[in-house]
C-alpha cells in the first residue's frame, strides 16, 4: 500500500498513531469520543503526549519506545506547529483535523473527521514535503550557539513597549556575504514557503507555494517607504543583527517565544536538515486552500 501522487515513502500500514491536541477545551470531549471510537472499531491504536489531560483508556506516548506509524494534530494550526516538531524529530507523518478557524496547515475540517481518517487507512492520501528552517542564536561569548527549528517562520522583534528598532541584514555565508542592509521596524520575519500565508503574509510579504525552495523575508512595519518583502534562495544565509543594544528584542519561533537577544547576539538562519511531511487529502490543493480558507480572488470580475 503507498500513497496516490509523488511523495516521500509512506508507512505501510497504520497501526499506531500519536496524538497531539489542543489545550483541553469541553467542546473537544465530543471528538475525543469520535475519535476513539473510530480508531478501536478498526483495530488502530492511540498514544496521547504525555502532558495531554487524555481519556483514561488511551496510553500516553512513550517517546523512547512507541513505534508509531502516524502523528494526528487535533487543533488549529499552532497545534499543528507543535506536532510537527515532535513528528520531525522521529521522521513521521503530520495529519492536521481541525479544530480552530483557519488551520490553514490542517487537511480536514473537523465535521470530516471520519471520512479523512477512512482515506488515511486506505492509503488514499499524499504527502507534501515541507522544508524547516533552523536559527543559530551567536552571543559574544557563545562557544556552541542553541540552534531552534522552525516550520513556519523565526521573528526578530522588539519585546514590550511598541516601537522601532533598528536591524542589519546580511546574507550569504562567511567571507562570501554581502550586506541586504539596514533599517528601523518593529522586527522581522524569516518564513518558509509554509510560513508565508502566516504572519509574514498578514506583514505584507509574499505568498509563496509550497514547493519553491525560498525564505521570505519581511520587516515588520518598517519606518521606510524603500523597504520592501524579499525572496531568497533557500540555499542562502540570513543573518540579523540588532544595532541598539538598549532595545528589548526576542525571537520568536513559530509563534512562540524563544528566548530574548542580548547586547552583541545576533540571529543567523538557515534551511534546516530536516522536513515535515504533512498529509493531503484527495482534491486538497494549495490553490484551493487559498481560495476557501484566505478568500483569494473571491470576488468575481466584472464586466466591461
Amino acid at each position: 500500500m503507498s500513497p496516490k501522487g509523488d511523495s516521500p515513502a509512506a508507512p505501510e500500514e497504520i497501526r499506531r498513531i500519536g496524538v497531539v491536541l489542543r489545550r483541553r477545551r469541553s467542546d473537544e470531549d465530543a471528538v475525543l469520543r469520535r475519535l476513539t471510537g473510530f480508531c478501536a472499531a478498526r483495530g488502530v491504536e492511540l498514544d496521547f503526549e504525555p502532558e495531554a489531560d487524555q481519556p483514561h483508556e488511551v496510553r500516553p506516548i512513550d517517546l523512547d519506545g512507541s513505534a508509531l506509524d502516524l502523528v494526528l494534530s487535533l487543533g488549529g494550526d499552532g497545534t499543528l506547529l507543535r506536532a510537527a516538531r515532535f513528528a520531525t524529530q522521529h521522521g513521521l507523518p503530520v495529519l492536521g483535523i481541525n479544530l480552530g478557524r483557519l488551520g490553514f496547515l490542517t487537511s480536514t475540517a473537523e465535521v470530516d473527521m471520519e471520512w479523512g481518517l477512512d482515506r488515511l487507512l486506505a492509503g488514499d492520501y499524499a504527502l507534501d514535503r515541507r522544508f524547516t528552517l533552523q536559527a543559530e542564536i551567536w552571543g559574544p561569548d557563545a562557544l556552541v550557539p542553541p540552534v531552534h527549528m522552525a516550520l513556519n517562520d523565526f521573528v526578530i522583534h522588539t519585546s514590550g513597549a511598541a516601537r522601532v528598532t533598528p536591524l542589519h541584514l546580511r546574507v550569504g555565508r562567511g567571507e562570501d556575504s554581502d550586506a541586504i542592509g539596514s533599517f528601523s521596524a518593529d522586527g522581522v520575519i524569516l518564513a518558509t514557503p509554509t510560513g508565508s500565508t502566516a504572519y509574514s503574509m498578514s506583514a505584507g510579504g509574499p505568498i509563496v507555494v509550497p514547493g519553491v525552495e525560498c525564505i521570505a523575508v519581511t520587516a515588520i512595519c518598517p519606518h521606510s517607504l524603500t523597504v520592501r518583502p524579499l525572496v531568497v534562495p533557500a540555499a542562502e544565509e540570513i543573518t540579523v543583527m540588532p544595532l541598539d543594544p538598549d532595545h528589548d528584542l526576542q525571537v520568536t519561533v513559530d509563534g512562540q517565544v524563544a528566548r530574548s537577544l542580548g547586547s552583541g547576539d545576533r540571529v543567523i538562519v538557515s534551511r534546516g536538515p530536516d522536513e515535515v511531511h504533512l498529509v493531503r487529502m484527495p482534491g486538497q490543493t494549495f490553490f484551493g486552500t487559498m481560495r476557501g480558507k484566505l478568500n483569494w480572488a473571491g470576488r468575481a470580475p466584472e464586466r466591461g
